[in-house]
């Protein structure tokens, strides 16, 4: 399994959440306001890359958490299989499940439930990261070395960031460009009938291994932003929709 790399980068993650912000409903609202209020920035975007910052603010859970970002199922035709792709929870899918079931129990501490939420802000968005749920062999596409423009990248970067990069708009601009988007029919679905995590990887990975999607030359040129770019931004305007959806249901009013 690959090492993963910051999905969707700070922009990223941070429109991600800004979108599920809207659609909170008032009980989910407050509960995040309650669950964050000890947060320099008690919003979700606010710790929307939490999770990415473990590795320098807690060594030790980001060892445990690092496999949680990513499962890479591109060789097995884009089928997750819990069994073979996800030994002991420790992909995101199961850990989007965990940490949701712990964030919904109000039985558990308001550090546990606050830890769980900072997860789960992060992982919906990493599950929908196409190359997070790619090839295995290149490390989700770290190995695939790439150049823009005149400057070295890879694959992974380039999806990550590279191309948001690519367009010099601000955070702000982003998200009133993403959120005009409407989200896709599935992403739209209720609780009860949303598509599971293991269903979001699945399409995820399918993006990741399309045609075009691996450049057969190093160097490319502005024609595979164009082409790209509107997936990713079909991706991240799902993810926030999902988000919204699955703290809406497990920050119900008890």
């Amino acid at each position: 399994m690959s090492a993963p790399v910051h999905a969707w980068g700070q922009l990223g993650h941070r429109v991600v959440a800004q979108l599920a912000e809207r659609d909170l409903t008032p009980a989910a609202r407050d509960e995040v306001a309650r669950l964050l209020a000890e947060e320099p920035d008690p919003t979700l975007a606010g710790v929307a890359t939490w999770a990415d910052e473990l590795r320098g603010q807690d060594p030790d859970l980001g060892r445990r958490s690092a496999s949680w970002h990513y499962v890479n199922i591109a060789e097995s035709n884009c089928r997750y299989s819990a069994p073979r792709d996800c030994p002991g929870g420790n992909c995101v899918v199961e850990a989007i499940r965990t940490q949701t079931a712990i964030l919904a129990d109000r039985r558990r501490s308001q550090a546990e439930r606050a830890q769980a939420l900072k997860f789960v802000v992060h992982f919906v968005g990493d599950a929908h990261q196409p190359m997070h749920a790619g090839y295995a062999h290149d490390r989700g596409g770290n190995d695939k070395q790439l150049n823009f423009r005149g400057r070295g990248t890879n694959l992974h970067a380039f999806w990550d960031s590279g191309m948001f990069n690519s367009q010099q708009l601000s955070g702000d601009a982003w998200l009133t460009r993403i959120a005009a988007r409407a989200p896709s029919a599935d992403a739209r679905k209720p609780a009860s009938a949303q598509p599971a995590a293991a269903q979001w990887v699945e399409a995820a990975c399918r993006i990741a291994v399309a045609p075009g999607v691996y450049p057969t030359r190093a160097r490319i040129a502005q024609s595979y932003v164009d082409t790209q770019l509107p997936l990713i931004e079909q991706q991240v305007r799902d993810a926030g929709a999902r988000l919204a959806t699955v703290l809406n249901a497990a920050l119900a009013a008890p």
